[in-house]
């Protein structure tokens, strides 16, 4: 099973990412998270150091190439696959993969194509592959997430995030993505709030799956960069996505 995790920037992308990690880790299965975000901030959100990127692989194999290290006539995939696998951080509960972006100038469209393949190549020796994406609707014009099973939208109650919501569901219909299920997390609600913000979550098309109450201990653990994984089982934002794993799991 393949999860992506989507939505504008700043709505709280990397915090469920981080406990739906969390959540599956006690259920014995083969995890690989992945952050697709150039931000890269999934590390520090599950307490992981990560020494290398795949930008900077690309990068390096980049350079070798240049100065004659590789040869022209070798086969820059099966190399690429070598260092990729070199680069997964292997952790107890998970393991991790982290895009980045290349150093030198250009868009970050060679990453997001490295990424196809490696969800790809990868798919097969996990159990759930957790993808934090990048923020925005980019992911679905590249088809990054074109082979994901279940594809969960994360807003707050501003505007801007439940249009990029509506937006995500429409751009994925008009390019003919076809997601398993695709369902809209709604986080840090105010609980007097809840009623309101089910309405206008209602405007994007999207089936709400649930939704994190605004808490005091992400907030703090943000400002001391303790990672978010470490959450109190008891937390409401922890309660709140075990929930919604237990869901998504049996849908399968």
């Amino acid at each position: 099973m393949i999860i992506a995790v989507s939505g504008k920037g700043g709505t709280g992308k990397t915090l469920v990412s981080s406990l739906i990690i969390k959540a599956l880790s006690n259920t014995g299965k083969d995890l690989l998270a992945i952050d697709a975000d150039p931000d890269s901030n999934l590390p520090e959100a599950l307490g992981v150091e990560v020494e290398k990127t795949v930008g900077d692989i690309r990068e390096e194999l980049k350079q070798d190439t240049q100065t004659g290290k590789i040869p022209a006539e070798m086969n820059k995939w099966d190399i690429l696959d070598y260092k990729i696998m070199e680069s997964v951080v292997e952790t107890p509960e998970f393991d991790l993969l982290v895009m980045g972006r290349p150093e030198g100038s250009g868009c970050y469209c060679a990453v997001n194509n490295m990424l196809r393949k490696i969800i790809e190549t990868l798919s097969s020796n996990y159990d759930i592959i957790i993808i934090d994406t990048e923020a925005g609707l980019e992911h679905l014009s590249r088809r990054t997430t074109q082979n994901v099973d279940i594809m969960l939208v994360v807003t707050d109650n501003s505007k801007r995030g439940m249009l990029t919501a509506q937006r995500i569901g429409e751009l994925s219909g008009e390019l003919d993505i076809t997601f398993q299920k695709m369902f809209l997390l709604i986080n840090r609600v105010k609980p007097e709030k809840q009623e309101e913000i089910r309405n206008k979550a209602d405007e994007t098309g999207l089936k709400v799956i649930g939704i994190i109450y605004e808490d005091d201990d992400v907030a703090e653990y943000d400002i001391q960069g303790k990672p978010l994984v470490d959450l109190p089982h008891d937390s409401n934002p922890v309660k709140a996505v075990s929930k919604m794993v237990s869901q998504i799991l049996n849908i399968n």
